[in-house]
């Protein structure tokens, strides 16, 4: 089966600390590697989790707060002196890219890749597209421009019976038409329907990364169906003031978004470094939605 995975590179909030990176994960969606958000750090653990600097080709930043891409500068320095080719796109807000493109011409004056910057417009659009995979932003509720990413595996092929594909002694030219569900019409006009050439396609997953953003309703909405949502829960119920006047969630927050949403799995991270660990973040969460997972660097979670 296609792999389809989420790697914690970074859970904590603001600033390092002793227990976790700033905001960093990576989708290893078949091989290829999608950064979201870039904290310090962010090149230490690829290096740690065995990723292919080679295999990065695209890095998503949700907005301009330093915790969410100080470590960009240097992973962006370290491709330029490992060689990397191709292309690097790098998505994001019109100003940070206005930062980052003079860093480059200053500190990256010959690399071996190209890079590009794809301009983010707060709200909700298709910014990624392949033969497999649709990548979305919608919008959050930060101090700022912010906006988070959706993962949407696209539809997969029907599996073909090969004993029913022999039988009627289907060309293979008919073959991908039929995967994609159509019927096949024999050499004498007789209509095999595709239900007795093939079997259901494996499920299509998609992940939502919700990055920070206040409590609302309208994040679940903009993730409705989606099968694992990721959600900052910075803070526990005790401090659930002080989430709202810095645009934070806290983790019972989260699970509420997630159980409005309809998602089948709930990761929590963004976690402030004032605690010593996330029990109570994980009790709080799961009062509102089940099946939860706290994230931890290191963490890979398969969603196929």
């Amino acid at each position: 089966m296609a792999k389809f995975q989420v790697n914690i590179l970074g859970c904590g909030s603001a600033t390092p600390s002793m227990r976790h990176m700033p905001s960093c994960q990576v989708i290893d969606f078949r091989d290829n590697l999608f950064m979201i958000d870039c904290g310090e750090g962010a090149q230490l653990m690829m290096r740690r989790m065995k990723m292919k600097f080679s295999r990065l080709n695209h890095i998503f930043i949700s907005h301009l707060h330093g915790d969410h891409c100080y470590g960009l500068p240097g992973l962006l320095s370290t491709l330029a002196l490992h060689g990397k080719e191709g292309v690097l796109t790098i998505h994001m807000f019109k100003e940070g890219a206005e930062v980052f493109e003079h860093f480059l011409k200053f500190f990256c004056r010959d690399i071996s890749f190209e890079i590009k910057f794809n301009i983010i417009e707060p709200g909700t659009s298709v910014i990624y597209e392949d033969d497999a995979l649709t990548i979305s932003t919608f919008p959050l509720y930060h101090r700022l421009p912010c906006v988070g990413f959706k993962f949407q595996e696209k539809t997969k092929l029907r599996h073909l019976r090969g004993d029913m594909i022999k039988f009627y002694n289907v060309p293979i030219k008919e073959l991908h038409g039929i995967k994609n569900g159509a019927d096949f019409i024999t050499p004498d006009g007789k209509i095999v329907e595709n239900a007795r050439l093939t079997t259901d396609a494996d499920p299509s997953m998609s992940y939502a990364y919700c990055s920070d953003t206040m409590y609302n309703l309208k994040v679940a909405e903009s993730v409705k169906g989606v099968d694992v949502v990721y959600h900052e829960a910075t803070y526990d119920d005790a401090e659930q003031k002080k989430a709202v006047e810095r645009g934070h969630s806290t983790a019972r927050e989260a699970g509420r978004i997630a159980t409005a949403a309809g998602a089948s799995k709930l990761i929590l991270g963004h976690f402030s470094k004032r605690y010593k660990n996330e029990n109570t973040h994980l009790v709080q969460a799961q009062e509102e939605f089940p099946d939860v997972i706290v994230a931890n660097e290191g963490m890979k979670i398969d969603l196929l």
